[in-house]
């Protein structure tokens, strides 16, 4: 498994201990250009977020163009010494190697960072926090908040109401994860090699290993000894974490499809004993952040394109485990850019604002 860095010892302002202040933020959004970071700019201006003064951070190569936001044009800056002074909210979706050397530096300036990156998700100082899940942990920050894997935020989303009625026993997944976990570039590229393939020619990729045209390959991040790959135990440890379940029992197979957006997910779970259908469908039904679709009848259950730019995790086929009593099945959609990043971020910082909630005895 890959070593994750630790945060270095940072003399943090006792602003960090809990919120964000109850007003206008200056707010910077790192790695602006990418999919991710347009997003964040979608939705900081959607949900009428309080910014007084927003600042957008990109690669030197960005640096000096110009983005449109709130009718206002934007120069983009580079990310650099003093970048981050005066800040109240970063939020930074420009990679873990960015993330590493900039997300300390921006909390030492005074800033709250939520972080789109795995730089310090499983880093024992730092919440990795689904709003919807575990709200609480965002609270006890020291300056960096973890946005989880895309995949995780969708599966905790959907298994948090469960799990707070049953206890699990263990989850084997599968996903089902399109273009867009791979950025704009990987998008663009199914674009354009699917148009390729349809007039008759070869299919080349350059942006990831092999052409998605058409086609679907096994999640390409880095095999580890135990013949998982990086993407695959990202899964098992940050739902761990993040439901405080140290010894959940999970295990996952990712795959990558030929969907420009939003990720897919067939999950079986297995609990201490068994879970009524019904009993499962009305807790999803009103659980925060899902949306329950599913019509036997008409064997239509949620697809990609019922998710894509919106904000719930879209779940249905929730059936009895015909091999295990103690077992159900439910197949779950969900924007990968939307809730599996940009809106989680978002919903994490208006938590902050907002300050800790009464507990209700479930999920949030």
């Amino acid at each position: 498994m890959t070593a994750v860095s630790a945060i270095p010892s940072l003399d943090l302002s006792p602003a960090h201990a809990g919120g964000l202040p109850r007003r206008p933020l200056n707010v910077a959004v790192l790695g602006a250009t990418g999919a991710v970071g347009q997003e964040l700019l979608q939705l900081l201006e959607e949900r009428d977020f309080p910014v007084a003064e927003l600042r957008v951070l990109a690669s030197p190569r960005s640096a000096g163009g110009s983005l449109n936001w709130r009718g206002e044009s934007l120069t983009l800056r580079p990310v650099e010494e003093g970048c981050f002074d005066g800040l109240d909210l970063v939020l930074a979706s420009a990679g873990g190697s960015v993330s590493r050397q900039w997300g300390p530096r921006a909390a030492a300036a005074g800033a709250v960072v939520i972080d789109n990156s795995s730089a310090f998700r499983m880093d024992p100082a730092v919440p990795l926090v689904v709003p919807e899940v575990n709200p609480e942990a965002a609270f006890g920050h020291q300056g960096i908040i973890a946005n989880p894997n895309c995949t995780t935020i969708l599966l905790t989303v959907a298994l948090a109401p469960l799990a707070a009625r049953r206890p699990i026993r263990r989850v084997v997944l599968s996903t089902y994860q399109s273009a867009s976990g791979a950025g704009a570039r990987a998008m663009e590229e199914l674009r354009q090699l699917s148009r390729t393939v349809l007039d008759g020619g070869e299919p080349i990729s350059e942006v990831l290993p092999h052409s998605l045209a058409f086609n679907l390959f096994l999640h390409n991040s880095p095999m580890q000894d135990n013949g998982y790959c990086e993407e695959e135990l990202k899964m098992v440890n940050e739902t761990r974490k993040i439901m405080d379940l140290p010894d959940l029992r999970l295990s996952a197979t990712c795959v990558r499809v030929p969907v420009l957006r939003a990720h897919s997910e067939s999950v079986n779970i297995e609990f201490e004993e068994p879970f009524p259908v019904a009993e499962a469908c009305e807790l999803l039904a009103a659980a925060p952040g899902v949306e329950l679709i599913e019509n036997f009848d008409a064997n239509r259950f949620p697809m990609p394109t019922d998710v894509t730019g919106r904000d719930p995790v879209a779940v249905g086929r929730i059936r009895q485990d015909i091999s295990e009593p103690n077992a159900l099945e439910l197949w779950l959609c969900g924007d990968q850019i939307r809730k599996g990043a940009a809106l989680n971020a978002i919903q994490i910082a208006e938590l902050l604002i907002a300050g800790p909630q009464p507990t209700s005895g479930g999920a949030a």
